[in-house]
């Protein structure tokens, strides 16, 4: 069984499909996924899909799937390289792929990915000073 290259570039691990995605690849590419977040900590994910004529709905399911896991190991996931006869076949499947940010192209996805994390972090150096001035005040 072939399997998907998982690159990892700086904080953000690239998934650049070439090959059919039959049900097997899908779910080993969850599982690889998955174990790659764990194992370099990245929090981004780009999956380019930019050679898929078409996308089914396990495979659909699956993208979605990748998504969650993903966020609950602290990692975003951005989609890059839709078709629009994939957009159209999603939602004519009614798949919505909760969690799942789209881009253009895969430049466009590592930019998503840097202004999010960057909001991430400003967010959380604003908890601390919150935190930080409670415990001055007390």
């Amino acid at each position: 069984m072939e399997r998907v290259p998982v690159l990892k570039i700086g904080d953000i691990l690239l998934v650049s499909i070439q090959i059919d995605m039959e049900d097997q690849v899908a779910l080993q590419l969850q599982e690889d996924l998955a174990e790659r977040i764990v194992a370099t900590g990245c929090h981004g994910v780009i999956i380019d899909i930019s050679t898929l004529d078409i996308v089914d709905s396990f495979v659909g399911r699956t993208l979605a799937t990748i998504a969650s896991v993903s966020r609950v190991l602290d990692a975003e996931t951005v989609v890059v390289g839709m078709r629009p006869a994939v957009a159209i076949t999603l939602v004519e499947l009614g798949l919505s792929l909760p969690g799942i940010r789209t881009a253009l192209n895969v430049e466009l996805g590592i930019e998503m990915l840097a202004r999010s994390r960057a909001e991430t972090e400003v967010e959380l150096d604003d908890e601390d000073d919150a935190d930080q001035a409670a415990v001055t005040t007390s």
